[in-house]
C-alpha cells in the first residue's frame, strides 16, 4: 500500500510552535516518512502523547491522535491496542511524561510485553516548564532547579527497556535521519513493546551548561555521538562531565511473545468452555 507524506501532516496548524533548531521538528517528519514507508493504513494508525514540548507531537499528526494527561499516554496507548488489535499505536512523548510522572506505566508496560511502539523524545529538562531538573538530566549539569548541577544520575533509557523486557531498543538523534526512520520502521515490524530513544537536546535551557545558541548545542552533541550497534547496555548512560560518547544505535531485537499474543493463546486454549 503507498501512503502519500503530505496528508498525514496537519498543514493547517502549521508553523509549528517548537523553538528554531529543536529536533522535534525533524522528528515529526522521519516519524509520517515512517508511516509512510512501511506502508501503513493511516486509518489503523493512533498516536498518542502526554503533557510537554514532544507531546505537542500528536497534535500535528492527521491519524487519530489523542493528548492525554502528563504521564498517562502508555496507559491510554496500552487500552487502544487491547480494545483493537488492529491498531499500529505509537507513543511519541517527551522523557518527564514517560520516565518520571510515567515511569510506572512504562515499567509494566515493557514487562507485558505490550504491542505498542514508544518514541521517547530526551532533551535532558523540562523544557515546556521552564528547565527544571528531569529524571534524564545529566549528571553535574545546571538547570533551573540545579544552579549548581544536578547531584542525581539520569535514567540509562535503553538498558531499563531492555532489563524490562521490550522486544526492540534503540536510540538515535534526529542529526541521524536515516537511522532514525529505519529504526522506526524496524520497530513497527516488530511484535510486543518496542523503545527508540531521540536524543534531542534543548537548545534553550542548555545555556545553563555554557553551550550557548542553537548551532553550538547541536554541533557538540553530533561530536559526542559514536554508532555501536552491540555495546554494554552499562555504557549507554549519558555523562557530560567527562566528554564520555553518547552511543547511539539499535541495540537489542528479541522475540519474546508479545502481550496478546499470550493472551489470544489463553483465550484460544479457553474456548469450549473449560480449563486446559
Amino acid at each position: 500500500m503507498k501512503v502519500e507524506v503530505r496528508p498525514l501532516i496537519r498543514t493547517e496548524r502549521l508553523p509549528h510552535i517548537w523553538c528554531p533548531g529543536c529536533g522535534l521538528g525533524i522528528v515529526l517528519k522521519v516519524f509520517v516518512d515512517a508511516i509512510a514507508k512501511a506502508g501503513l493504513d493511516p486509518d489503523k494508525v493512533a498516536v498518542v502523547s502526554g503533557i510537554g514540548c514532544t507531546g505537542r507531537m500528536a497534535g500535528y499528526v492527521n491519524v487519530d491522535s489523542y493528548h492525554v494527561t502528563h504521564g498517562r499516554p502508555i496507559p491510554f496507548a496500552t487500552g487502544l491496542k487491547c480494545a483493537n488489535p488492529e491498531l499500529e499505536v505509537f507513543v511519541i512523548s517527551g522523557d518527564g511524561d514517560i520516565l518520571s510522572i510515567g515511569g510506572n506505566h512504562f515499567i509494566h508496560a515493557a514487562r507485558r510485553n505490550m504491542d505498542i511502539n514508544v518514541i521517547m523524545v530526551n532533551n535532558f529538562i523540562y523544557g515546556m516548564t521552564g528547565g527544571q531538573v528531569a529524571p534524564t538530566t545529566p549528571y553535574k549539569a545546571r538547570s533551573l532547579t540545579s544552579p549548581y548541577g544536578n547531584v542525581e544520575h539520569p535514567f540509562n533509557a535503553p538498558y531499563l527497556a531492555m532489563v524490562l523486557g521490550a522486544n526492540f531498543v534503540a536510540r538515535w538523534t534526529p542529526l541521524h535521519r536515516e537511522y532514525l526512520l529505519n529504526a522506526i520502521i524496524e520497530a513497527i515490524n516488530t511484535k510486543g513493546f518496542t523503545f527508540i530513544e531521540v536524543i534531542s537536546p534543548c537548545i534553550i535551557f542548555n545555556e545553563y551548561n555554557n553551550i550557548p545558541g542553537v548551532l553550538s548545542v547541536m554541533e557538540k552533541f553530533k561530536e559526542l555521538c559514536v554508532i555501536d550497534h552491540n555495546p554494554d547496555p552499562q555504557d549507554l548512560e549519558i555523562d557530560l562531565t567527562k566528554d564520555k560518547p553518547i552511543i547511539v544505535g539499535n541495540f537489542y531485537k528479541g522475540d519474546r511473545p508479545s502481550f496478546l499474543e499470550s493472551y489470544m493463546q489463553l483465550v484460544e486454549s479457553l474456548k469450549g468452555g473449560g480449563r486446559k
